[in-house]
């Protein structure tokens, strides 16, 4: 949610898109007070939310970058294993970046490697039990938060849309 949130607010107060006037000269978007305080606010909640969430994995001996890795692979689309190359794009990191991690988190049973049944040239990943065990307790404390959260960023978005 706080993603696509994000999003939202790139894509509405894009620069180059919002400060072209029709006869393609720029103008600064208008903004009031109120939209100022409201940004800010949103920062705010996104900061706290990710705070907690730091402060989540580190209590289970996770890093974050970790934490994110075993969300990004339970929770793609459709699959329970995901390419090297796939989390390495949902994480926006480098493939060999993402090489290292899974090491890591494989050292410790929280991920597993599988070969393709169709194809033998690509590694699959998927949660070992440890890694759905971990993954679970953080979800819910995650999902708590944003429940907590929720009304803030519902009113900053009504506010802003």
């Amino acid at each position: 949610m706080i993603c696509y949130v994000a999003n939202h607010i790139v894509v509405r107060y894009n620069w180059p898109d919002t400060m072209k006037r029709s006869n393609g000269q720029r103008n600064p978007p208008r903004l009031t007070n109120s939209d100022y305080e409201a940004l800010a606010q949103f920062r705010y909640l996104m900061r706290k939310f990710a705070s907690f969430s730091e402060a989540a994995a580190r209590k289970v001996g996770l890093t974050t970058q970790q934490h994110q890795a075993l969300l990004a692979i339970r929770g793609f689309s459709g699959r329970e294993r995901i390419t090297v190359g796939e989390l390495a794009e949902r994480l926006n990191v480098r493939h060999h970046s993402v090489v290292g991690l899974v090491d890591r988190l494989a050292g410790r049973g929280l991920v597993r490697r599988r070969r393709d049944a169709m194809d033998g040239r690509r590694v699959l990943l998927e949660l070992g039990p440890k890694g759905r065990i971990l993954l679970a307790g953080l979800s819910q404390a995650h999902r708590d938060e944003l429940r907590t959260l929720a009304p803030s960023v519902k009113q900053l978005l009504a506010h802003l849309a």
